[in-house]
């Protein structure tokens, strides 16, 4: 059996799990979720636990066991702690600021960028070069976050633009190396 898919998902006090055929209702203390799983797949809850089982040992269903499990137990994880993703700033000029629900970033460009957060979603801005993704859907909050990124990736030569914290620049050396130069 799939180690991830075989071990059983613990279902906290004031957490509502509802399974109907093949959907996945999660309702807790900060919010719904609901999701369609894999018509092959079985869920069953048991007292307060949630089982993910597979038909057979064929190479999709062991796939699907526990990509299953680990999708149900980050719906239970969600509506309990939910998901934070931050991110950092690097750059002269650069910075995030909150403009009602909608996030304001400064980076470079000739005019400022609006991102506004779907629902389930919004922004921290802790400080002008630091800044969080928070919501109860862990997809939904990667997804957002990897938009942020994107509106100016880090660049390899002095680091500038929109990161992960803790994530790591591979920098290039540039021009050092040039012989010669002017006269």
């Amino acid at each position: 059996m799939s180690r991830i898919g075989r071990l059983p998902i613990a279902v906290p006090a004031g957490v509502d799990v509802a399974i109907d055929g093949r959907s996945v209702t999660v309702k807790g203390p900060k919010g719904s979720l609901s999701r369609e799983l894999h018509p092959e797949i079985g869920v069953a809850q048991e007292g307060d636990q949630i089982l993910v089982t597979r038909p057979s040992e064929a190479k999709t269903h062991k796939q699907l066991h526990g990509l299953t499990r680990t999708l149900v137990n980050n719906m239970v994880v969600g509506v309990t702690t939910g998901y934070r993703k931050p991110l950092e700033i690097t750059g002269v000029g650069y910075r995030a600021a909150l403009v009602g629900r909608k996030l304001q970033l400064n980076l470079g460009y000739s005019h400022p960028i609006e991102i506004d957060p779907p629902q389930g979603i919004s922004f921290e801005v802790e400080n002008p070069t630091r800044l969080a993704v928070v919501g109860i859907d862990k997809e939904l909050v990667g997804q957002v976050a990897a938009r942020v990124r994107a509106t100016r990736k880090p660049e390899p030569y002095k680091g500038k633009g929109v990161r992960y914290a803790g994530e790591q620049i591979r920098r290039k050396a540039g021009k050092a190396g040039k012989i010669g130069g002017k006269k």
